[in-house]
């Protein structure tokens, strides 16, 4: 996730410039400028909506997960979900089919229910399983869905949860002091994420990796999964969703253009989408009545841009940086695994990354002057590299978060050094250097809560130091290894939740050089194993 401008702007920008650096400088973050100290249980107030406080820090976690969705099949997300566009209401009927990979016999089932986390929003009507009423019923609190099982789920055993749900979207108002949230409705748009109960992986031996959330950075984890997703408008409007190049241009009166992570296969009543998303993390969706739709082809992907209608050109940029990063990445890293990817302007001060789609901040069009060293086009990079360092190579986020952000932001340094080598200097400078970037990488998003900038110093670390540890890899062991390494990494961690550990493992395996040096600069040796 990420945030950003140029600093090459005239003095009509220079009262912009502070706010741009806390934008651009922690994408994916979630946060721009936090209080100087956040607690663990500290109240975080939000105008109309309250956001559940963090909990302490969670036992670090270095097994990866039995279930790595490679071998087995995964688990399966059904969802019907009808829209009430004007009331920012969706009813949802889903249905899950999970098999129990794992050698343990699990006697509870937890689920993430991240809209739980914002009063009044989530409202349970019904949960089965396997058909059957449960003898108690779940228990509901925070992020989390507790359900005791009637019938303990034994090892290769599969089971169907049921569940009937409605969402009363929450309208998250931008503030200096609280997050941004990119789940609910402003005047231009829809954000569905993480809209759906969802069950977290599950570590043999050890339990559920689910956490509470943070005051910055992502918490939670994801399991691969299949989803087959029906959307229907219960108003007046037509639903629109491109399925070609070809589909471009603006949303016209009466219309709702909706962005997703997959491909649409829209029905002849123009109410009614069905999405099918195979080995996924995650399935979003945005809806609005304003967007305007760019396209573009790399190779037999399909790109798609959605921008309002006021940043149209800074949309075709955003898309044409997002094509570039995406075909470069394939040859750095390995293949894209899904037929479209789409970039959508956001209505919070956040980049955020999901499968098959990305959402970037509307402060990075309002900047934007039409030059390569600018933070929509350093972000668009960042985004789309999540596709690999977040859909393909999972990671926990809370507790180990530069599993992806690390990777993410070296991948805009790989992004400048082959399209516009010439503004390397400038992505150096202004986005690494210019924070004097330090700290450990091994720590979770719970552990900066005692330093004078918590959100800084997560920042530093994660993020920006991150960066330089790559590229201090790289020196170290030399391009050609460095970037087998990437291409081994993708392969064979894909569909999996990496550790740390398991990082090392595999780079040891890459490279014959003494690595304990560069370990110790970047990584907290009490931790390192």
């Amino acid at each position: 996730m990420q945030r950003l401008p140029s600093f090459g702007f005239r003095i009509l920008f220079i009262s912009l410039f502070c706010f741009s650096i806390s934008l651009f400088a922690s994408a994916c973050s979630s946060i721009d400028q936090p209080p100087t100290t956040v607690l663990p249980g500290t109240s975080l107030p939000e105008p109309e909506k309250t956001l559940i406080d963090p909990a302490p820090p969670f036992e670090s976690r270095t097994a990866t997960p039995a279930f790595t969705n490679q071998d087995n099949v995964p688990p399966q997300y059904k969802l019907i979900a009808e829209l009430n566009y004007p009331l920012h209401q969706v009813t949802v009927q889903e249905t899950i089919t999970y098999p129990n990979h794992s050698k343990d016999t699990l006697r509870e089932i937890i689920l993430m229910v991240e809209p739980n986390r914002y009063e009044g929003t989530f409202q349970l009507q019904d949960i089965f399983v396997n058909g059957d009423k449960l003898a108690n019923p779940p228990t509901l609190q925070s992020n989390q869905m507790h359900v005791a099982l009637d019938q303990p789920l034994q090892p290769q055993q599969t089971l169907t949860l049921s569940i009937s749900y409605q969402l009363d979207l929450p309208k998250p108002n931008p503030s200096p002091t609280t997050r941004p949230v990119p789940f609910g409705w402003t005047e231009r748009q829809t954000n569905l994420v993480d809209w759906y109960p969802f069950i977290p992986p599950y570590i043999e031996g050890k339990g559920w990796l689910a956490h509470q959330p943070g005051y910055f950075g992502e918490h939670l984890a994801y399991q691969t999964a299949n989803f087959d997703v029906t959307i229907i408008n219960s108003g007046k409007e037509i639903l629109r969703a491109p399925k070609t190049v070809l589909d471009r241009g603006e949303t016209q009166p009466g219309q709702l253009t909706i962005a997703a992570s997959a491909p649409a296969e829209q029905n002849d009543n123009d109410k009614e989408i069905h999405y099918v998303l195979p080995k996924a993390r995650t399935f979003v969706w945005s809806v609005s009545h304003t967007y305007v739709i760019q396209t573009e082809k790399v190779g037999d992907i399909l790109v798609l841009g959605y921008a309002f209608p006021i940043h149209a050109q800074a949309g075709e940029a955003a898309l044409k940086a997002t094509a570039q990063s995406l075909e470069l990445f394939q040859k750095l890293f390995g293949p894209y695994p899904h037929p479209t990817l789409s970039v959508v302007e956001a209505d919070f001060l956040d980049g955020m990354e999901y499968d098959g789609l990305y959402f970037l901040s509307n402060g990075f069009y309002n900047l934007y002057q039409g030059n390569p060293t600018e933070y929509l086009i350093s972000i668009a990079a960042h985004e789309t590299s999540h596709q690999w360092w977040f859909g393909l190579v999972g990671n926990d986020q809370a507790e180990e978060p530069w599993l992806d952000e690390s990777f993410a932001t070296y991948s805009e340094k790989l992004f400048y050094e082959h399209i516009y080598p010439e503004a390397q200097t400038w992505w150096w400078t202004y986005r690494i250097d210019f924070f004097n970037p330090s700290g450990y990488l091994n720590n979770s998003i719970y552990s900066y809560t005692n330093t004078p900038s918590p959100y800084e110093a997560y920042r530093n670390a994660v993020y920006l130091n991150g960066a330089k540890f790559l590229e201090d890899l790289r020196k170290t062991i030399g391009d050609e290894a460095f970037f087998n390494f990437l291409k081994s990494y993708v392969q064979n961690y894909q569909y999996k939740i990496v550790t740390t550990k398991d990082f090392f493992t595999l780079l040891r395996e890459n490279t014959q050089v003494n690595l304990d040096n560069l370990i110790l600069q970047y990584f907290d040796p009490t931790k390192v194993k």
